[in-house]
């Protein structure tokens, strides 16, 4: 899965619901605690603010590594959440001398600011404040494969300029697509330069390698402080208590997990979530959100490679006192706990991972190699797209073929990202089940180029959670993440739902709800679904269900490409080509809602061609404005995407 845009399901809430449980360790901050940046900054002598709207954790850690980059130049930086400051402080900023303001800001789902970024959006948009004076850059982070790609980078960087704020840099724009990281250090070869001469201010020669926090050993303290893996409150998970958010999650007990296809080697699951008295809402279409658990075997691994014992008690402190982000995770805990419920391991560690850790390889090469991979030159770059990311190695991988590093295990955790909730369309319609949630997906497990086996965090853990008659439920940290993907208001309203794959977890909740609209006695519209999958007796998921469906007239139509079962593939933008006369007249005439769930890269993209063919050979449209009537409908909310990438 990849970090933003946001990998999975890509909708943004449209609510948020602040959680009431502060974790002062994680440094939290309650919506109504709102601080003044230039006071801050004015006391602890800071002249660089950087600020970052972030969904999965990378727009903060690149805001992390440019104030820890500022050093190098004198200048002292501050990174800092939108969400906890007064923004409309901003035209402030020119009454620090030789003051800038950074921006790194992810889009996220359908061209939309982070959650933590949307006040600051919101801001921009209504504010007329003068930010004459203010010096800005912005670095936006996007992925192409989505249709606004780094919409809200780009528009925070116009908005600031329209504001009479001073570009200092031009805008970066990441692609997540192709490779992040890399944009960023290229941008950041460019910026750090455009910088200096902007102020007239050299760099100092001091390497960046500083540490953030300090370690904290505890010999003597008492087991019930320690945290076990909560993610906010201590002993949340003991004593739940709604309501349930990201820093709350619930802890839902696993009452249903088959395999859903019959043959092949991959396994697709269906898994059951218990939320009875949890008072979660959830309609179809939206999301939960898990928090998965990292293989203890690999946990056990790194403590063993590096030599340490993995049930230390240990917190982590930030040097920086000012800061608002007191530890990297909830402290003080184990380094077992750190590395099983709180860090990313499994990921290939970014750049920056491997210039920090290059002091503690003993062996002259080894060290090298890890600068040159966290360098900007041509070869550098190659060198960490053959040797780390072609080849997937994570932090274990690294450690195993490079036997002269030995970092101190404290400085790893510093350095590794969180460990972050995975989401997943919700299989289910809670009209049908109100105390029950469905997820369906597909474990991902494969052998890489250095013939380690890769599995998938959160896919290989829900599949462990078996349903046994022995008393022990397993049980799975949740929270739900609405979005706007949703049934017509009207149950008359005709359905076109595509969806291959797993990508027909949110149709199963859509055809629930009909089959109930329909028991309710309402006028239920045309529900058709276009599905695909490879093999028809392999992987044809909710087979018996669908079917069973279309018997009762649920479902109107059910279209089934099963790629691989004939000489040429067939998927299901051919099918749509197919049908196309009834098609136009369903979305033309009948105002019909198009729903898409699934891969971004290729099949939305497809989809979305068939739709504009359609539209040119049946509506007899010119091709642009074939493009710019499927525009109107998103507008509308008649057609509807949900894909990740």
């Amino acid at each position: 899965a990849k970090e933003e845009q946001t990998p999975e399901p890509l909708l943004v809430p449209d609510f948020k619901s602040p959680s009431p449980f502060i974790c002062p360790q994680e440094g939290n901050i309650t919506p109504t605690q709102i601080f003044l940046f230039i006071e801050k900054m004015k006391k602890t002598n800071r002249n660089v603010v950087v600020f970052y709207g972030s969904q999965t954790g990378t727009a903060e850690e690149f805001a992390n590594r440019l104030a820890k980059d500022a050093q190098r130049y004198g200048m002292k930086g501050m990174p800092t959440d939108p969400e906890e400051y007064d923004m409309s402080e901003l035209s402030r900023l020119k009454e620090i001398p030789n003051s800038m303001a950074v921006f790194c800001m992810a889009t996220y789902g359908e061209g939309d600011p982070t959650d933590n970024a949307q006040e600051f959006y919101d801001w921009m948009q209504g504010t007329d404040d003068d930010l004459a004076g203010v010096n800005f850059a912005v670095f936006g982070l996007g992925n192409k494969t989505y249709e606004h790609f780094n919409a809200t980078g780009k528009y925070t960087d116009k908005r600031l300029a329209e504001l009479g704020g001073n570009r200092v840099f031009d805008l970066g724009l990441g692609d997540d697509d192709s490779n992040l990281e890399e944009d960023f250090i290229s941008w950041k070869e460019q910026f750090w330069p455009a910088v200096c001469e902007f102020f007239g201010v050299e760099a100092t020669g001091e390497d960046s390698s500083i540490r953030q926090f300090e370690l904290v050993v505890h010999n003597d303290i008492n087991m019930n402080e320690v945290y076990t893996g909560e993610m906010g409150r201590l002993k949340s998970f003991q004593t739940q208590k709604p309501p349930f958010d990201s820093k709350n999650p619930f802890l839902a007990t696993v009452t249903g997990n088959r395999k859903l296809n019959e043959g092949g080697n991959r396994h697709l699951m269906h898994i059951e979530l218990d939320i009875t008295d949890s008072k979660i809402r959830y309609d179809s279409g939206d999301h939960v959100a898990v928090y998965p658990t990292n293989d203890a075997a690999v946990v056990n691994r790194i403590g063993e490679r590096l030599g340490v014992d993995l049930d230390t008690v240990i917190s982590l402190k930030n040097l920086d006192e000012e800061s608002n982000k007191k530890h990297p995770f909830p402290c003080p805990t184990t380094y077992r706990t750190a590395l099983t419920h709180y860090l990313d391991i499994n990921n290939t560690p970014r750049t920056n991972v491997l210039f920090e850790l290059a002091q503690y390889a003993s062996d002259p090469q080894e060290q090298e190699n890890m600068r040159k991979m966290a360098s900007a030159s041509p070869e550098g770059k190659a060198l960490y797209h053959s040797w780390v990311l072609d080849s997937e190695r994570n932090i274990l991988a690294i450690l195993e073929d490079l036997p002269s590093l030995n970092p101190p295990i404290d400085h790893l955790c510093e350095l590794l990202p969180r460990l972050q909730a995975r989401y997943y369309s919700i299989a289910s319609s809670s009209k049908v089940y109100p105390t029950s949630i469905h997820i369906c997906a597909v474990v991902i497990e494969y052998t890489t180029k250095t013939e380690r086996v890769f599995k998938g965090v959160a896919t290989n853990w829900l599949k462990n959670k078996e349903v046994t008659d022995n008393g022990h439920k397993h049980t799975v940290p949740m929270y739900v993440r609405r979005s706007q993907f949703r049934l017509p208001f009207k149950p008359s309203n005709p359905i076109i739902m595509i969806g291959p794959g797993t990508g027909i977890a949110p149709f199963m909740g859509f055809i629930q709800e009909r089959a109930w609209q329909k028991e309710q006695g309402k006028e239920v519209g045309e529900t058709i679904l276009y599905f695909g999958c490879r093999h028809k007796n392999e992987d044809f998921l909710y087979q018996q269900e669908l079917e069973e469906f279309e018997r009762a007239g649920v479902l109107t139509q059910l279209n089934v490409a099963f790629s691989r079962d004939q000489e040429h593939k067939i998927y299901v933008q051919h099918l749509l080509k197919k049908n196309k006369e009834q098609l136009w007249k369903l979305i033309h005439s009948n105002n019909a809602h198009i729903y898409v769930c699934g891969d971004a890269r290729n099949m939305a993209r497809d989809v979305h061609t068939a739709f504009y063919e359609i539209a040119e050979e049946v509506g007899s449209l010119t091709h642009t404005q074939a493009v710019d009537y499927f525009k109107k409908l998103m507008t509308k909310g008649r057609y509807s995407q949900d894909v990740w990438s």
